[in-house]
C-alpha cells in the first residue's frame, strides 16, 4: 500500500473528528500516526495553518515527492492553503528541508490559541497533540483551583487551567525558552501573568521543598531557588522518561516513586494529583501499579483514581498506546 492510499484511509477515519474538533475550535490534531497506521517513522500532523510532516533521519520512509503529494492531498480534504514544514529528525547536523510561511503561527485547541512554530531549537513540536485529552481534563477541573504544572514545557496545561477558572497556576521548567513561549502562549489568550507564574527551576528540588521534603543530591551542596511549603488544588506531573539532574536522575521506567511522592505531596487533601509515563515499554497496568502503591506507602491512597489514554487522533495498534494519564483524588 502507497503511503498516499494509507494516508488517505487515515484522513478518511478521522472525518467525524475533524468536523467536531472544527466545532471545538480547534485546528491542531494528527492526521497520520505511522506507527498504527502503516508507516512506522512517519507522522503526519495539522498544527493551524501549517502541515507538519516528520520522519527520522536513519529512516527512508518518504521520498520528496511523497511529501508534496500528502501536502497536496491535505490540503485538497482539509480545505485550507497549509504551508508545509518536513522536518527530519535525528540530532545536530540533520540539513532540514526549506520551510517558508509569512507571519505568525498560531494554532488552536478547544478554542485557546497556542504557539505552534514547527522550527525553533528544539526538535520537539511546542505543543504536544497527544497531551490535548489531558489539557482538556485539567480544563475541566480547573475551576477556582490553584495548580502546580511539573515539567511544564510551554505551558499548555497551565493555559488549559487558566482557561478552566483557575485561581493561580505555578508553570515550572528549567528550560528558560519553553517558558518564554509559555508567557507568549498565556498573552495569545490574554491571561495575567499574575496568576500564571513561569519559575525556572529544577523541578525535583522546586516539588521537594512545596512538599516539605528535604532537597538531597549534590545540587543540595550547591544552592537551588528556595520555595516555602504549600499545597495546591491540582497538581500535573509531566516528567521526561529520562534526565539527569543535581538532585537526582528523572527515570520514569526504574524509579518513578520518586518523582510522584513529592508531587503527592504537594496537593492538599482531597485535590487532585495527574501523573503521565510516555514509554512504550511500561504497561497501563503496571503504571497503575506503581501510582497506587507509591500513594499508600505515603499512608495517603487515593479515594479516586482512573487511568487515560490519548484522544482518537493517536490510535494504537496493540491497546497499549504510549502516553498513560493517572488522574487521582488524595
Amino acid at each position: 500500500m502507497s503511503v498516499l492510499h494509507s494516508f488517505s484511509s487515515a484522513l478518511a477515519r478521522r472525518a467525524d473528528l475533524l468536523v467536531r474538533a472544527a466545532a471545538e475550535g480547534t485546528d491542531c490534531l494528527r492526521l497520520f500516526h505511522g506507527i498504527a497506521e502503516g508507516t512506522p517513522g512517519l507522522t503526519v500532523d495539522r498544527y493551524g495553518p501549517v502541515l507538519l510532516v516528520q520522519t527520522q533521519a536513519s529512516r527512508r520512509v518518504v521520498t520528496p515527492e511523497d511529501v508534496a503529494h500528502l501536502a497536496d492531498h491535505a490540503r485538497e480534504v482539509l480545505g485550507a492553503p497549509l504551508s508545509l514544514a518536513w522536518n527530519v529528525r535525528g540530532g545536530a547536523g540533520v540539513e532540514q528541508p526549506p520551510f517558508e510561511h509569512a507571519g505568525p503561527i498560531v494554532g488552536r485547541e478547544l478554542g485557546l490559541a497556542y504557539d505552534v512554530r514547527p522550527r525553533h531549537r528544539g526538535q520537539d513540536p511546542l505543543l504536544f497533540l497527544d497531551f490535548r485529552g489531558t489539557r482538556r481534563l485539567v480544563r475541566a477541573r480547573a475551576s477556582r483551583a490553584s495548580v502546580l504544572n511539573v515539567f511544564a514545557y510551554t505551558c499548555g496545561i497551565g493555559v488549559a487551567a487558566m482557561a478552566g477558572g483557575a485561581r493561580e497556576v505555578w508553570n515550572v521548567d528549567f528550560a528558560r525558552s519553553a517558558l518564554e513561549v509559555g508567557r507568549e502562549n498565556a498573552r495569545l489568550n490574554a491571561i495575567p501573568l499574575e496568576a500564571f507564574r513561569t519559575i525556572e527551576a529544577d523541578a525535583i528540588p522546586a516539588m521537594r521543598q512545596l512538599a516539605g521534603l528535604p532537597v538531597k543530591g549534590r545540587g543540595a551542596r550547591r544552592g537551588f531557588q528556595k520555595f516555602s511549603e504549600r499545597r495546591f488544588d491540582l497538581v500535573v506531573l509531566d516528567p521526561p522518561r529520562w534526565a539527569k539532574t543535581p538532585f537526582g536522575a528523572v527515570d520514569v521506567v526504574n524509579d518513578y516513586p520518586s518523582l510522584l511522592k513529592p508531587a503527592i505531596g504537594c496537593a492538599r487533601a482531597g485535590g487532585t494529583v495527574i501523573a503521565t509515563n510516555h514509554v512504550p515499554t511500561v504497561t497501563r497496568e503496571a503504571f497503575e501499579a506503581v501510582v497506587r502503591r507509591t500513594a499508600e506507602k505515603m499512608g495517603r491512597p487515593f479515594t479516586e483514581l482512573t487511568l487515560h489514554g490519548p484522544e482518537e487522533d493517536f490510535p494504537s495498534f496493540d491497546g497499549e498506546p504510549p502516553l498513560k494519564v493517572a488522574v487521582g483524588v488524595v
